[in-house]
């Protein structure tokens, strides 16, 4: 009799995307499971194409990075389908025979109302970082800033490296604009934090990724970049290669000099130390007073930091945007 029950060989699922166009997507790796968000619809076309987890690299298909809660969901979409079938068929089994005469016996068979099975609704998760890869246009959300690009496995550090350049540079030309010489000085002070912050995370996370190539990978997986004639000497012992290789004297001079006026706004509230003249032989430099920094000098910090990050990343080999 069940043979004859319409209950389906296969189930399908939807998983709508959250308000905002995303899908949650979990890494199957036990000692990872990282948790971001895709546009589907943006990014590489094709069948079977793999999915890579932004934050640990893991590839496989993308089926089999559904979420947790979504799986938990679709089970009991399936569960509440095939009970429906089931509690249908078995209505349509029902009878009633009413007892005749004296001593009669009377039979039926009735189907208890009952609820449906609950499903297991869910939320996709607000995460903190979104982007636009641009190798493959996927737009992908994150926690964190670094990540491969789920869609075609490029790493996005140079690409969050150039955005904030970007933002960098409207820091000075909004200093050109402003009347006021303080908010004009503390635009230009900011960008110049903002430059040398931004190739510290990009050089601390770079160098991660590579580890394992240098002489020391515990050493390497810490080192900050900060302090350019520290980082310089400890790329050369670790990696073996010169990370002023590829700029001029003059700008790696500009870039130290800017570095350790960072260094001062930082740990001395701009004010000149011996420290700071010992590191940089700044000519104009009074110890005692303060550091003064122009925006054609911040700009220049930025030309030599991008050939900095080029050179650092075409010598670690890595696959960057």
């Amino acid at each position: 009799m069940s043979r004859d029950w319409d209950i389906p060989e296969h189930i399908s699922v939807p998983i709508k995307p959250d308000e905002e166009g995303f899908i949650g997507r979990e890494c199957p790796q036990k000692e990872c499971e990282g948790y971001f968000k895709i546009e589907c619809g943006t990014g590489l076309k094709g069948e079977g194409l793999p999915c890579h987890c932004p934050y640990c690299g893991h590839t496989a298909g993308h089926d089999h990075f559904w979420t947790k809660e979504q799986i938990e969901y679709a089970k009991s979409v399936a569960m509440r389908q095939i009970t429906d079938v089931v509690r249908r068929e078995l209505k349509k089994l029902e009878f009633d025979y009413p007892a005749r005469g004296m001593f009669g016996i009377g039979m039926s068979m009735k189907l208890k109302p009952g609820s449906p099975v609950p499903l297991r609704h869910y939320r996709e998760k607000r995460l903190e970082t979104e982007v636009v890869c641009d190798q493959c246009t996927l737009r992908y959300t994150i926690y964190g800033v670094f990540a491969y690009c789920p869609d075609c496995g490029a790493h996005n550090s140079r690409q969050i490296l150039s955005k904030n350049f970007d933002l960098a540079i409207k820091e000075l030309d909004l200093a050109q604009q402003v009347d006021a010489n303080d908010l004009a000085e503390h635009l230009i002070a900011d960008s110049l934090e903002n430059v040398v912050s931004a190739f510290d995370g990009f050089g601390r996370e770079i160098v991660r990724f590579h580890a394992s190539k240098s002489s020391a990978p515990a050493r390497a997986a810490n080192l900050s970049f900060q302090n350019l004639a520290g980082v310089k000497a400890n790329l050369h012992a670790l990696f073996g290669f010169d990370l002023a290789g590829g700029i001029t004297a003059d700008e790696w001079g500009l870039a130290v000099r800017c570095f350790n006026k960072r260094h001062l706004l930082a740990h001395k509230m701009g004010v000149i130390d011996q420290k700071y003249i010992d590191a940089t032989n700044d000519p104009a430099a009074i110890v005692g007073r303060r550091i003064v920094i122009t925006a054609d000098e911040v700009r220049g910090l930025i030309d030599a930091v991008r050939k900095l990050g080029e050179t650092l990343a075409r010598r670690l080999s890595v696959e960057v945007t």
